[in-house]
């Protein structure tokens, strides 16, 4: 029997998108059933091309699938600034012959979904886009789903604006419907993703084991370094894997359960994950895990022995 948990990545790659990919194709915990990009970090082609690139230099064949090239309802705000004009600018990928299914990302989703004889955990590490128009187009899919893991949101702060996460407020209207859904969500957050930082010594060993894909992940981080290390951090966060190292070792995080809808409406508010802290009788059930702290160092080991997987 094959105990490993099988997940569908929906990304933006993007470079802690990269890296999620990169430890979930190692994990032996994990069975990637597929992989799907969205519009988010980049425009949909770039992402695309990104996650086409990753996937054939990790060596793997997972059916992929392009998705939404915009949010439900709103413009495409794309963050150049973060993961440059590639979506993943620092390491130079080779070109690939690498295609994927011609399939849309929510008809792939619904065939793997219905293929699987055990539940499916769906993680999604940028805008939550394509999940929603799934869960509209073929709600049948919910009796087959898990969970969701996701990055994005954050309980206490935001990051693109005051109140919001980038990636729930690239299309806030999606998140609503997938916060709302009922299906189980572990929402990895800036509370914990902003403490999963790795430091340039961290980097450097990576670096200096020479392993190719050991080495793909420093060069990665040198970019995205660069950015977080100009906002005053003292490492670099990889947001994105923390959905990934959550299902392969979830005793590294904490965790608390909160309600939490999504505001899309608020002039200044838009795209917050509004989290009830109520300890009175009117607190609704909670519908999201939230992880709020994390093992760091032992993060970082576990980033360390799925770099040390490949060949």
């Amino acid at each position: 029997m094959d105990n490993k948990i099988p997940i569908i990545i929906d990304c933006d790659p993007g470079h802690d998108d990269a890296i999620a990919l990169i430890m979930a194709f190692a994990s032996e915990k994990l069975k990637v059933l597929g992989v799907s990009v969205s519009a988010g970090n980049q425009t949909i082609e770039k992402t695309y091309t990104n996650a086409r690139k990753i996937i054939s230099f990790l060596g793997k064949a997972s059916p992929l699938a392009k998705g939404a090239s915009y949010p439900l309802v709103r413009r495409l705000e794309v963050a150049p600034s973060v993961h440059g004009e590639s979506g993943l600018d620092g390491p130079v990928l080779p070109e690939t012959d690498y295609t994927g299914v011609p399939e849309s990302a929510w008809e792939l989703h619904r065939r793997l979904i219905s293929e699987s004889s055990e539940p499916v955990t769906f993680v999604v590490t940028g805008p939550l886009t394509n999940l929603a128009i799934l869960l509209l187009a073929y709600p049948d899919v919910k009796k087959n789903l898990k969970q969701i893991c996701l990055m994005g949101g954050g309980i206490d702060h935001g990051n693109w604006s005051s109140a919001a996460e980038f990636n729930i407020l690239v299309d806030p209207e999606a998140a609503h419907i997938v916060f709302s859904c009922g299906i189980p969500i572990v929402m990895c957050g800036l509370d914990v993703t902003e403490k999963a930082m790795i430091f340039s010594e961290e980097i450097e060993r990576l670096r200096k084991s020479e392993k190719r894909v050991a080495v793909l992940v420093a060069e990665l981080l040198d970019f995205f370094g660069r950015f977080h290390s100009d906002l005053g951090f003292e490492g670099a966060p990889i947001h994105d894997a923390c959905t990934i190292a959550y299902l392969i070792k979830p005793e590294l995080f904490k965790v608390c359960d909160y309600y939490v809808v999504i505001e899309t409406q608020g002039k200044y508010t838009a795209g917050m994950t509004l989290a009830d802290k109520r300890v009175n009788n009117n607190r609704p059930e909670p519908n999201v895990t939230a992880c709020m702290d994390i093992d760091r160092e032992g993060f970082v080991r576990l980033l360390e022995q799925c770099c040390m997987a490949y060949t």
